[in-house]
């Protein structure tokens, strides 16, 4: 069956405007931690010249209406040295530098914007990859969805060019990396760098909710970490803009999934609140709270939390952190009913151990609840007392420039 092309259309009477990212200090300061030597060594058969398609500007120039102002942006219009990122762009702009990551389709590399030297995140995609797993309308769905986000703890996406192999998404640079990568290095983060990155996905989410977004994905691998180790939700592909705000696809991380994608129930927005507790659990324990010795474990796990005994379960195969699909689900009632018929009952109730704070307890106890209407709002998440006690939330300049 073809792909449904833009089955979440773009809503916006005045679609946001590229602008150049940052204020010039801070562009400086990105700039010096790219070594010279670390140019071009992309390997040649990216650099070879090629016929270059101009980007479409990603729903751009439809109309010249100015974006809407959101915290960090003000001031940014007219950024001393930074690229106009609505024009269009060819492999010939940038200077490569070193891989950033690695990817099933593709890589990212450390990229400088030849005439400005602003740095960015270069996401080079192949097509044969894309169109081999059927992902296309996913790509094209995630760049619609990040290119209109423009918020200090979600990543930028500036524009995106193409040629006849490859997709190329120019990503705003994040300097520290993957919060995962750093979570395996501390093994557990202690409470003041818990309850600020809490803080900053709240802040995030609930600016993507308002836009009726649901990212449906946050784990330690999307989240990636700025100059001053500001959180940036990254990678949208299982993002979705929904205007009723309720969904039926099952889609994010075996240990991050919520009760309703399990029970291929409807969801809405607050599959995100879910996502956050786990989060929140698995930073100040070092493993999500409810990993187990088999897929099957985990998926009682997750549905028996708050439920009472006998809720439905569901089947999985070959499944990991990596993330999910639909259709390696099954989830038929009559394969819900074998499950619980073959499963051991397991501990329904979430355990803490003595490490986690009263105080952090509360807080995941108060979004991991089965019924999604029983979890904390956003906006009671940042006033959390724990949170608000040990936040120490640090704003990049932009963002500070706009609330001085």
């Amino acid at each position: 069956m073809a792909q449904k092309e833009n089955a979440y259309p773009w809503p916006y009477s005045r679609p946001t405007v590229f602008r150049a990212p940052g204020a010039a200090s801070f562009r400086l300061n990105l700039c010096r931690l790219l070594p010279q030597s670390g140019l071009n060594t992309l390997p040649q058969r990216i650099l070879r010249k090629e016929a270059a398609t101009p980007s479409a500007l990603v729903l751009l120039n439809r109309s010249n209406a100015p974006p809407t102002a959101v915290l960090g942006q003000k001031g940014m219009e007219n950024s001393s040295g930074a690229p106009n990122f609505t024009r269009p762009f060819t492999i010939d702009d940038f200077e490569i530098g070193r891989p950033l990551g690695k990817g099933k389709f593709g890589n990212v590399y450390l990229a400088r914007e030849k005439k400005s030297h602003f740095i960015v995140a270069l996401k080079v995609l192949f097509k044969s990859q894309i169109e081999k797993e059927g992902v296309e309308h996913q790509l094209r769905r995630e760049i619609e969805i990040q290119a209109h986000l423009q918020h200090p703890n979600i990543l930028r996406l500036y524009n995106y060019f193409y040629d006849r192999r490859r997709i190329y998404l120019i990503l705003e640079y994040a300097p520290r990396g993957e919060l995962y990568k750093e979570l395996q290095k501390s093994r557990t983060f202690d409470e003041q760098r818990t309850a600020t990155i809490m803080e900053e996905l709240a802040d995030a989410l609930r600016y993507c909710h308002e836009k009726k977004v649901i990212h449906r994905d946050i784990k330690p691998e999307n989240l990636l970490l700025g100059l001053q180790g500001e959180l940036k939700i990254a990678d949208f592909g299982w993002s979705v803009h929904a205007p009723s705000l309720r969904r039926k696809t099952m889609c994010g991380t075996l240990d991050y999934l919520p009760p309703e994608m399990i029970e291929g129930r409807t969801h809405n927005e607050k599959v995100d609140l879910w996502c956050i507790g786990v989060l929140c659990y698995e930073l100040l324990v070092g493993n999500p709270p409810f990993e187990s010795a088999s897929h099957n474990e985990t998926y009682r796990r997750i549905v028996k939390v708050g439920h009472a005994a006998g809720a439905p379960g569901c089947r999985g195969q070959g499944l990991g952190r990596a993330g999910l699909d639909a259709r390696v689900f099954v989830a038929t009632g009559v394969e819900h009913r074998r499950f619980l018929l073959l499963s051991p009952l397991l501990q329904v109730d979430l355990k803490f151990p003595a490490s986690v704070p009263a105080g952090a307890q509360d807080l995941i106890s108060k979004l991991l609840r089965h019924n999604p209407s029983d979890r904390l709002t956003l906006a009671q998440v940042s006033a959390h007392p724990w949170v608000r006690a040990h936040s120490r939330r640090v704003l990049p300049p932009s963002a500070m420039q706009s609330v001085a």
